[in-house]
């Protein structure tokens, strides 16, 4: 695979809720037999390789093979059978090159097995015993009684665990001056990944806004239905209690693009700004949150760049970074 993408194609499949998972194996894990299947979204993929030839780095991560050099550009490689517990069977034979959050490297891989597309429909949070490196399960038979299940790999949780001095608190001084927010309203957050809440969580705080969470689309749209109903039971506006929605795209059950259209669909929430919040960048999808109306949209993760688009946003300001 390489930059032979349909990239404008795959775009497109966000206006019907529907995305492209790159399946890959990375072996068993210990006391198995079976070869466990995981996925990416192919937008985070920019090439898949032979393993190239890796240079041991000094004193790095147990999770790091090395660094390789692709056509000029030197990234670190994941060992990522062993971040995610497993043993491959005939070693590691594939890097995949991925591209997100800013930054680019490699990942290790046993083998890799197709390409497949799905609705977000098909994606279900993980159970938290599955282990905080899975973001979500997917079904790769658009039924809900399919066996055919899929672990979608939470990679913002794997770059913390495998570079955490890269990943640290939020503090004041990262988001600078208070956001100003009127009186008794909250941001709404969603985001599938539990270690992206968590800097959302802090960035919010240490902006002075009360906010609450959800884990998918479909949970935000709930919580938010029932606060515009409340609302206009009560003669107010949905925007009086939900200042702002945050969202990231990629979610299980509904993603940020169909919660984007849907808040600005309905006559209650239309006047919500929504800033979108993702790893997966580029001038395409920025046409698409654009187009689906948004106010904003930013990539992860840099606490200043995301304060500095919650605030223009608050303020009316359209902003893209």
């Amino acid at each position: 695979m390489d930059s032979g993408f349909a990239i404008d194609e795959r775009t497109r499949l966000t206006s019907t809720n529907q995305f492209e998972l790159l399946l890959f194996r990375l072996g068993a894990a210990p006391g198995s037999e079976v070869g466990e299947v995981f996925g990416i979204n192919v937008f985070k993929v920019r090439e898949i390789l032979s393993m190239p030839a890796i240079t041991p780095i000094a004193a790095s991560s147990p999770y790091v093979l090395g660094a390789a050099n692709i056509r000029g550009q030197v990234m670190p490689v994941i060992d990522l059978p062993r971040l995610m517990g497993c043993e491959p069977a005939t070693g590691l034979n594939i890097l995949l090159v991925t591209e997100f959050a800013r930054s680019t490297q490699g990942f290790a891989l046993e083998s890799v097995d197709e390409i497949v597309r799905l609705e977000w429909s098909q994606v279900l949070t993980a159970d938290v015993t599955m282990g905080n490196r899975v973001t979500s399960i997917a079904r790769l038979e658009n039924d809900p009684e399919s066996t055919k299940l899929v672990q979608v790999v939470d990679v913002e949780q794997v770059l913390r665990d495998v570079f955490p001095a890269q990943h640290g608190a939020v503090v004041a001084e990262d988001v600078g001056e208070p956001a100003m927010i009127p009186p008794g309203a909250k941001v709404l957050a969603a985001d599938d990944s539990g270690f992206a809440r968590e800097l959302i969580g802090q960035s919010l705080k240490a902006l002075g806004v009360e906010y609450t969470m959800a884990k998918t689309g479909l949970e935000a749209w709930k919580q938010l239905d029932a606060i515009a109903t409340s609302a206009e039971r009560d003669g107010v506006r949905a925007k009086d209690r939900i200042a702002l929605v945050l969202t990231d795209l990629e979610m299980p059950e509904m993603d940020g693009f169909t919660l984007t259209r849907k808040i600005k669909a309905d006559p209650r929430t239309v006047d919500i700004p929504v800033v979108i919040h993702s790893s997966l960048t580029g001038t395409a999808n920025e046409a698409h949150v654009k187009n689906a109306g948004a106010s904003g949209y930013v990539a992860k993760f840099a606490a200043g760049d995301l304060a500095g688009a919650i605030r223009s946003a608050l303020a009316g300001k359209p902003i893209y970074a």
